[in-house]
């Protein structure tokens, strides 16, 4: 079993990325929690433009063109916690000795990632 040391940084860094460790963290984007989190409040805020314009009745072609740059930062938030997770949760599971399984079950998690961005 995995142990935590008191500076709350696992003594083993896959468990951060599968098993119950998963639903509670500490993730990949743990360290750039804040960051992400101001990032989703301007998409948040971005999305409530998006209300306010069809409220307002502005031309169709404006909220499309406001549409696109939520759709991109979205995307792009995306890329951003994709490429967290690979750097923390793939990685952290070929590095175990026994990571064989794990690995293969983190490359299929992040290929079907993958596969839910690029059908967006």
């Amino acid at each position: 079993m995995t142990t935590t040391d008191t500076t709350g940084t696992d003594t083993a860094p896959e468990a951060a990325c599968h098993g119950a460790a998963a639903a509670t963290g500490p993730h990949g984007y743990s360290g750039e929690k804040e960051a992400h989190l101001k990032r989703l409040r301007r998409i948040e805020g971005q999305i409530r433009g998006l209300q306010r314009m069809v409220d307002e009745d502005v031309y169709c072609i404006d909220i499309l063109t406001q549409v696109s740059a939520s759709t991109k930062a979205l995307q792009s938030f995306a890329l951003s916690l994709l490429e967290e997770h690979l750097r923390h949760c793939v990685a952290a599971a070929a590095a175990a000795e026994d990571g064989g399984e794990e690995l293969n079950a983190k490359v299929a998690e992040a290929s079907a990632a993958i596969a839910r961005l690029l059908r967006t």
